[in-house]
């Protein structure tokens, strides 16, 4: 993950849910993807080391524990950029060019000068991250998806080329693969209409009640469609089944009015956020090192990598 700060609701049910499961049974790897942060923050580069620890904890908040996975720093291992730069020797230039998310972000982040390699070869970087540890699984959200199958196309080429070496992976996708913002566009930071893991209630609240509900109930006696409604698409995922009929009905009837709504689906998001919350604050004060978590972590990842490397480096025979 990049490290770009404190973490958003997306990240938690798109991602974090997922590795909390994964972490019981699989060897995971999870890690500050320091590098890749450099491919938009090239000009701002002093915020990518303070980001580290926020998400760090923010990770740990959700329940991801260094104990079962291992966690490191992208940029610690140097093997990474090897791999890359192997990898980026066979992929071919179209593959790259065709990435629907390098053309949204092209087009989103007009501002920013993203006309670069580094940001048009970061999929690559990314295949390389996946393949130094035979990764079976790779738990994305489901914008991710098309970055995944080029890795997996770039793995087969490998093989194809140098005989086989990397496992191809597969995508695991969580029952919430894609989160919609307050406002019904992807929710980012960038576009301010993210709800973090560290907000109180009271700034969750502050939110939510300005959520961009269904445009044809102008009034309050105005009935509307919850299924064009993205309050009722966050009922869907946190409330109870009696919560989402009596939504359903209450909307179409014009029976309950959207700041009634909004209430409802904030106090059943809050029993999801308030634990979090509470560990959060529980890290923060018991002084844990994430440095040295980081550290231990990147100890235990540095002798896959420097394994698969070799191995790697027999294929190609250089």
């Amino acid at each position: 993950m990049r490290p770009s700060g404190k973490l958003h609701l997306g990240h938690y049910l798109g991602v974090l849910v997922n590795w909390r499961k994964l972490q019981e049974d699989h060897d995971c790897f999870f890690f500050a993807a320091d590098w890749h942060a450099l491919t938009t923050e090239y000009e701002n580069s002093g915020v990518i080391r303070e980001s580290v620890d926020d998400m760090i904890i923010d990770w740990m908040a959700a329940g991801i524990d260094p104990e079962k996975a291992t966690l490191f720093v992208q940029s610690h291992l140097p093997e990474h950029a090897e791999l890359h730069l192997l990898l980026s020797m066979i992929t071919p230039l179209p593959w790259l060019e065709r990435n629907p998310t390098y053309k949204e972000q092209l087009r989103e982040q007009a501002t920013r000068d993203l006309h670069t390699y580094g940001f048009l070869g970061y999929p690559v970087l990314q295949a390389a991250d996946i393949l130094m540890y035979d990764a079976s699984l790779v738990p994305v959200g489901i914008d991710q998806v098309p970055h995944l199958e080029l890795t997996r196309e770039i793995a087969r080429r490998f093989n194809f080329l140098f005989g086989e070496t990397f496992a191809v992976p597969e995508a695991y996708l969580t029952e919430t693969p894609k989160l919609m913002g307050t406002d019904n566009r992807k929710m980012s930071k960038t576009y301010g209409n993210a709800i973090l893991l560290s907000d109180t209630a009271e700034e969750v609240w502050e939110k939510v009640r300005p959520m961009v509900t269904d445009p044809a109930r102008v009034r309050r006696n105005d009935p509307g469609n919850p299924e064009i409604c993205n309050v009722f698409a966050y009922h869907k995922i946190f409330s109870d089944e009696e919560t989402i009929r009596k939504v359903d009905v209450g909307c179409r009837t014009a029976g309950i009015g959207c700041i009634e709504c909004k209430k409802w689906m904030f106090d059943h998001m809050e029993k999801v956020l308030a634990p979090v919350r509470q560990r959060r604050k529980e890290i923060v004060e018991s002084g844990t090192s994430v440095r040295r978590i980081l550290d231990e972590g990147t100890e235990r990842a540095r002798k896959t990598a420097a394994a698969k490397m070799k191995t790697v480096r027999e294929a190609v025979r250089i």
